[in-house]
């Protein structure tokens, strides 16, 4: 489910959204999301139970984002993940990546099914740093 090919498709990404996105810090939602901004991505935090997140507006849900995403960081429960794919898929969105947790074999069934690439028992945070020499 995690192959090296849609992992570094995905990490080519400029434009990204991180669904689960928190105001915690200590939480992957935004540890994900701080991760993904200081690496110089275009990152949008979506949850719909809050405005913010590290002073950036935080957006209900996908649909309400300001531009288009190539690809989306999933950081909540399974059952969830299975609802955003979908709205993932309406809108266009070609690339998931399930956060360790967040993954379930509907919602990557889906994904594959629907042509979205998708990475999953995988750990962005470790994949997207570079390699140490």
């Amino acid at each position: 489910m995690a192959d090296e090919s849609s992992i570094e498709y995905f990490l080519s990404l400029r434009t990204v959204a991180v669904v689960g996105a928190s105001r915690d810090r200590n939480k992957y939602g935004n540890i994900v999301y701080r991760f993904l901004r200081e690496q110089g991505l275009k990152v949008y935090a979506v949850n719909p139970a809050t405005r913010s997140v590290e002073d950036d507006p935080c957006y209900p849900s996908l649909d309400k984002l300001p531009e288009k995403v190539e690809g989306i960081v999933v950081v909540v429960p399974p059952l969830a993940t299975e609802k955003i794919v979908r709205q993932a898929a309406a809108a266009g969105i070609r690339a998931v990546w399930m956060q360790p947790g967040a993954e379930s074999k509907d919602a990557v069934e889906f994904c594959e099914a629907s042509g979205i690439r998708v990475v999953a028992n995988a750990c962005i945070l470790v994949k997207a740093r570079p390699a140490e020499e």
